[in-house]
């Protein structure tokens, strides 16, 4: 039985421990895809601890094929993904599932779900057999609820919500599950733009306690300003990663995305953005 109190709180801080357990996330030598059709083929990639990294490229280059396999939901062709030098086919499913949390791009809530019990299903890697409720499931509850600002919703059937906040209940979820790497399948997909900033100011937060967040984006201009890694990738392979700064070229956007466009520094931020080139326009000299 879990209880909330009304009211809504600023970003919890991670559990203790949390951001100390594994995670180095690698792939070495990978080959995925669906039966004949190779999406991804001989990768490797390390993803740095503790980062923010984003996985951004064209439509089916690869980026959700990719992730899928990070969270051992797509079988590898050839090749391993390894946690922290572990391949992840030999953990059991609660041993990986309490150490990557993953928000897949479909979600269904079941019927008349209340926020709090939904987010409480995060709890279920943690779970034991004869094991009852604890203090610790319920204070990862409440944890959760309070860092997605959504205590004060926590009675509410989540069919009754905005997207946006629906999106903000699966992200507890995920939370609740308190892994040291989360996963996010474009997380701000059909979300209207305050919405959207809403899931990557908490998805920076989440960075800033600890935790190491793989995110796939379309929008180039978010992922650049919120990433602290960037990983470009067209036709199932990596073209370049590291800081968006240094990642975000004019010639990086036209090999990958077939566009050509300026490259300006947000002033606020100091991030880079990407602005288009309309066909045939001219790139002024700055």
């Amino acid at each position: 039985m879990v209880t909330t109190e009304a009211g809504t709180a600023a970003a919890a801080p991670v559990p203790v421990g949390v951001a100390d357990q594994a995670r180095r996330l690698e792939v070495t030598g990978l080959r995925i895809g669906y039966d004949a059709r190779v999406v991804v083929d001989d990768l490797d990639l390390t993803v740095p601890p503790h980062s923010f990294s984003v996985i951004v490229g064209p439509n089916a280059c690869g980026k959700s094929t990719l992730l899928r396999s990070l969270a051992r939901l797509l079988a590898p062709q050839r090749g391993t993904v390894l946690l922290d030098g572990t391949d992840v086919r030999t953990l059991g499913t609660k041993e990986l599932a309490r150490k990557v949390g993953l928000l897949p791009q479909s979600t269904t809530a079941p019927e008349a779900i209340t926020v709090v019990d939904l987010v409480a299903r995060g709890r279920y890697p943690h779970q034991r057999l004869f094991r009852a409720w604890s203090a610790a499931d319920e204070a990862a509850v409440r944890s959760a609820l309070e860092a997605t600002r959504l205590t004060g919703l926590a009675a509410r059937p989540v069919d009754e919500l905005s997207g946006g906040q629906r999106q903000r209940v699966w992200i507890a979820m995920v939370l609740a599950q308190q892994t040291p790497i989360v996963l996010l399948d474009e997380p701000t997909t059909f979300l209207d733009i305050a919405h959207q900033i809403d899931v990557l100011d908490l998805c920076r937060t989440l960075h800033q306690q600890g935790r190491t967040l793989v995110a796939v984006l379309h929008d180039l201009n978010q992922a650049a300003r919120y990433a602290s890694h960037l990983i470009a990738m067209k036709d199932g392979a990596v073209v370049a990663q590291g800081p968006p700064a240094e990642v975000v070229t004019a010639a990086l956007v036209e090999e990958v995305f077939g566009v050509r466009a300026r490259i300006l520094t947000d002033p606020e931020t100091g991030t880079p953005i990407v602005v288009p080139l309309a066909t045939g326009a001219v790139i002024a000299e700055s």
